[in-house]
């Protein structure tokens, strides 16, 4: 079964639809950053998470991006300070 590496990013404007999006990506990849995550997804999980993600979004206001890592790239993938964000919930104020 192949895997694509895939960086998800996110600009979502709505507290309630970022944290939608948030729940979201967190069954199908790691959250790395405040609003990327890294996912190993097959052809068919990439098409579960779009049909889950694409209703949950404004397409006027807000922006998910898709990046498929090849093997060689993603060896090459760096990464210095700072910490892995803890996901305690997602709480808004």
């Amino acid at each position: 079964m192949v895997r694509n590496f895939i960086i998800v990013s996110y600009d979502i404007s709505d507290n309630k639809r970022r944290t939608k999006i948030h729940k979201a990506l967190k069954a199908y990849g790691d959250w790395v950053q405040y609003s990327i995550f890294e996912c190993n997804l097959t052809k068919t999980e990439y098409a579960k998470l779009r049909s889950r993600l694409d209703p949950l979004i404004d397409m006027d206001e807000d922006n998910i991006r898709f990046y498929f890592v090849c093997e060689g790239c993603k060896s090459k993938v760096e990464r210095t300070g700072g910490h892995i964000p803890r996901d305690d919930g997602m709480f808004f104020i």
